[in-house]
């Protein structure tokens, strides 16, 4: 496949969420990946408001929505699959019986290295060539040039067909579950920074010591910005904190698999599905103001007690 073939050839999406999104506004505003489809689980949604916020996705994204999964991949080159991580083992199954022959299929899902070899089985016994990639920083600001790994024998087509997208790919060298391993690892730091500023602002707050106790830190780490930082990793979980409780799952099998006690990451499970469910809106509430988002946690959270 030539350069130009990569450049256009369709790509397809299982899941239509942030990062694919943002892929698809980077290579739009890039003149790239000409012909792109989609199909999220949220199509099919029983919710008709979410349905209807599905497919203006679409709309709002330049690509062509599916009703089914086949539909999506039916002749795609490149496939991404960018669902929830307790949906990844699912949607490889699912989508391996639908792929072209030889098909690329980028597992972008925040998974334990165990649960990629077992969706990658499933993938290659269909014809398809699985590759572990790993998103390794927040899609926004850089869109499709957000740092990625790849891992596994297809690395090298993988890397050129990212190139061709002009995707900030890099090889994680190793088998498949490399890149994972990476990626879940520095999960346990940086998911579990946002359960442990959580706990730590929430309880300063209702002691009302949470001035006195960030600023101490700041002493003790300086520059860090304890005060924007609380603000930034309360946001952070508001927003996508079930998302994040199902990787940190992950991240706690990563941890078992290598025979330690994955408790950390277990604790940060905790406190991101506590603060996920209750479907705060940051922005309305003041994403910038720490106090303002813990107030309005701690409410929800003990509504007596505030």
């Amino acid at each position: 496949m030539t350069v130009q073939d990569r450049r256009t050839a369709k790509v397809a999406f299982i899941g239509f969420g942030e990062a694919a999104s943002a892929f698809c506004s980077g290579w739009r505003g890039a003149g790239l990946a000409d012909t792109v489809a989609a199909f999220d689980v949220k199509t099919g949604s029983a919710d008709a408001v979410v349905r209807a916020r599905k497919w203006a996705d679409y709309v709002a994204a330049g690509v062509t929505g599916a009703e089914r999964a086949e539909d999506a991949l039916a002749g795609a080159a490149l496939v991404f699959s960018l669902v929830t991580a307790d949906q990844a083992q699912a949607a490889a199954r699912d989508a391996a019986a639908h792929l072209a022959p030889g098909a690329l299929f980028f597992d972008g899902n925040s998974c334990a290295p165990g649960t990629k070899r077992e969706s990658a089985q499933a993938v290659e016994a269909a014809g398809g060539r699985y590759v572990d990639l790993a998103v390794m920083a927040p899609v926004h600001p850089k869109l499709h040039k957000t740092p990625l790994l790849v891992a596994g024998p297809h690395a090298a087509e993988a890397l050129a067909a990212l190139s061709a997208l002009e995707m900030s790919a890099r090889e994680a060298p190793g088998p498949v579950g490399t890149a994972s391993s990476i990626k879940m690892i520095r999960s346990v730091m940086m998911k579990g920074l946002e359960a442990l500023f959580l706990e730590c602002v929430l309880a300063g707050r209702k002691a009302g010591v949470d001035e006195v106790v960030l600023d101490s830190l700041d002493v003790t780490y300086p520059g860090f910005g304890f005060k924007e930082r609380a603000a930034y990793m309360q946001e952070r979980v508001m927003t996508h904190g079930v998302r994040r409780a199902a990787e940190m799952r992950e991240v706690a099998r990563t941890v078992d698999e290598l025979g330690l006690a994955g408790g950390m990451a277990r604790a940060a499970v905790d406190w991101q599905q506590r603060v996920g469910d209750l479907k705060l809106d940051a922005r309305a509430i003041g994403e910038s103001d720490y106090r303002a988002l813990a107030d309005a946690i701690l409410t929800r959270l003990d509504p007596v007690g505030r």
